[in-house]
């Protein structure tokens, strides 16, 4: 069976993602502490997908636990892009 995709929770994903980025920056998504400069903090991902989830209409069932894990990836994966296109412009 192919898997399912919520994409209108998708959209709500990245609408939710492209504002907190917009207004905390790129940095809000990394952790501050550590040895790992470009370490991505999970809860920070986390948070945008619970945002998500409870801006929806709360007639509509709740996303498959797939659609879910796949927008965990969508955002992480955009966010690996924006943290390699910082380190190409800083040089490292």
């Amino acid at each position: 069976m192919a898997d399912i995709i919520d994409l209108t929770f998708l959209a709500d994903v990245r609408r939710f993602f492209h504002k907190l980025i917009d207004q905390r920056g790129l940095s809000y998504f990394l952790q501050k502490d550590g040895a790992r400069l470009f370490h991505i903090e999970p809860t920070k991902v986390e948070l945008v997908l619970r945002t998500a989830l409870r801006a929806r209409d709360p007639e509509l069932p709740r996303p498959h636990e797939k659609a879910i894990e796949h927008c965990r990836k969508e955002v992480r994966r955009e966010l690996i892009r924006r943290v390699a296109n910082a380190m190409l412009q800083t040089g490292l």
